[in-house]
């Protein structure tokens, strides 16, 4: 997907590379995204507001479909879900990854193909495994050795179900420690170091229920390097090859998972797709035909790369507090929005939108409404020296793990998410309000 190149903006005002590729700058400071003005929608559906381009979701879901061609893509709901975002998905031909009953239950009542969908989930529930098997699911990814004989044993009689394994292939790969889950000493899978995953290999295929179809693996997320994950599919085709070689079965299926990293900030790294697609490719054949193995159907599962890019937060200033050197320029919003700063210092960049500023820059660090000191947005970021309370700050790269994360904190509801495409906007999950916490507060 390319990226626009856009006027030159006032000193200070920042770069839009990392902005929807719809973004054109408007009169007065403010930006259209989808051809909507960041301003109506501010006024529109108020603040705090995450804005997904539609139109920036389907250009990436097709840029996917074009550099795969002859693998599957999986879109992987944890970034964000919602029905709309199922319905674009599915219409742009890709497959749903979901990690449990209730993303499930929501891609199916919105119209996903069940037989399209893998589960997974380091500890799937009761609820999450026969909600997987009431609606069929195409894939169940096994994570522990548990779970085997808790499918096979709701199967029944006569049922067989679709399994992959999900296997840790040693390779240390993210954007921060809590998000790399390719190494041992994290929750995820089972290990080809000390055995485990050939271990759940054979009892799967001594198990007449479940249905080994392949292998998956997935080393991290924010990852904006080939490399890793050559080495890692490279170990999984040996996997593969031992066990054709124990067994005598060749599994049809590699799932390399997703964690395809995009840029934040402009000048930042992002997965060059196009490499990663054709080296992937390159790799696979040529270490299948070393080993003798035909080359198995691959998938791949984005998730940021897809709907990161895609999404704008909108808030408005509070309060802006000068403390010795520092300023602050306090929100609306925060970590009950977005907790990632806090969870893995992710940094921003936010804009002021809605009028021109000809103050200087400064650095400031803009912070949410909630009652931790760790509710940073933005740390150490230029806006204009004249930023003030009323001000409208816009930022990019918001569409992934913002409010598919966002909590109940302090009851301040979680934010409405708006869809923009070609001029026009419209809701597609309303704010929460003080009522829907008084209705789920059902003691006395």
């Amino acid at each position: 997907m390319t990226i626009a190149v856009l006027p030159e903006m006032p000193a200070g005002a920042g770069e839009l590379s990392v902005w929807p590729s719809s973004t054109t700058p408007l009169p007065h400071g403010d930006l259209a995204v989808g051809g909507v003005p960041l301003t109506e929608i501010a006024d529109r559906f108020g603040t705090p507001a995450y804005l997904l381009d539609e139109g920036e979701v389907r250009g990436r879901c097709r840029t996917y479909r074009d550099s795969f061609p002859d693998a599957d893509v999986l879109y992987a709901a944890k970034a964000f879900l919602s029905r709309a975002m199922v319905r674009w998905v599915q219409e742009e031909g890709l497959g749903l990854d979901v990690c449990s009953a209730g993303e499930l239950e929501l891609a199916v009542t919105a119209g996903f193909p069940p037989d399209r969908i893998v589960l997974h989930g380091n500890a799937k529930t009761p609820q999450d495994l026969a909600a997987a098997l009431r609606l069929g699911v195409g894939r169940i990814v096994i994570d522990s050795p548990s779970e085997m004989a808790r499918i096979a044993a709701a199967v029944g009689p006569g049922g067989r179900q679709k399994v992959m394994v999900r296997v840790v292939p040693g390779v240390s790969a993210g954007g921060h420690d809590k998000i790399r889950t390719g190494t041992e000493d994290q929750k995820f899978g089972l290990s080809l170091t000390d055995g485990g995953a050939q271990h759940a290999i054979t009892r799967i295929l001594g198990q007449p229920r479940l249905e080994l179809t392949g292998l998956h693996c997935h080393i991290g997320s924010q990852i904006t390097e080939v490399k890793p994950y050559l080495v890692a599919l490279r170990r999984m085709i040996g996997l593969m090859a031992r066990v054709r070689d124990a067994h005598g079965v060749v599994l049809p299926e590699l799932d390399m998972g997703g964690g395809h990293g995009v840029a934040y900030r402009p000048g930042e790294a992002a997965l060059d797709l196009t490499a990663l697609a054709r080296r992937l490719r390159t790799e696979l054949v040529d270490g299948c035909a070393a080993a003798g193995l035909p080359v198995p159907r691959l998938a791949v599962e984005p998730g940021r790369a897809v709907v990161g890019p895609a999404g704008v937060a909108l808030y408005r200033v509070l309060t802006v507090k000068h403390t010795g050197e520092k300023v602050f320029v306090a929100v609306d919003g925060g970590m009950s929005d977005n907790p990632r700063p806090a969870l893995y210092g992710v940094r921003y960049a936010p804009r002021l939108v809605g009028r021109h500023s000809a103050a200087g820059p400064r650095t400031a660090t803009v912070v949410g409404r909630h009652c931790e000191a760790g509710d940073v947005l933005a740390s150490d970021v230029r806006l204009p020296g004249d930023v003030r309370p009323g001000d409208l700050l816009a930022v990019p790269v918001a569409g992934a793990y913002q409010l598919s994360m966002a909590s109940g904190y302090n009851l301040v509801g979680r934010p409405a998410v708006v869809a923009v495409h070609e001029g026009t906007a419209r809701l597609l999950v309303r704010r929460e309000t003080l009522e829907d916490y008084r209705s789920r507060d059902i003691g006395i």
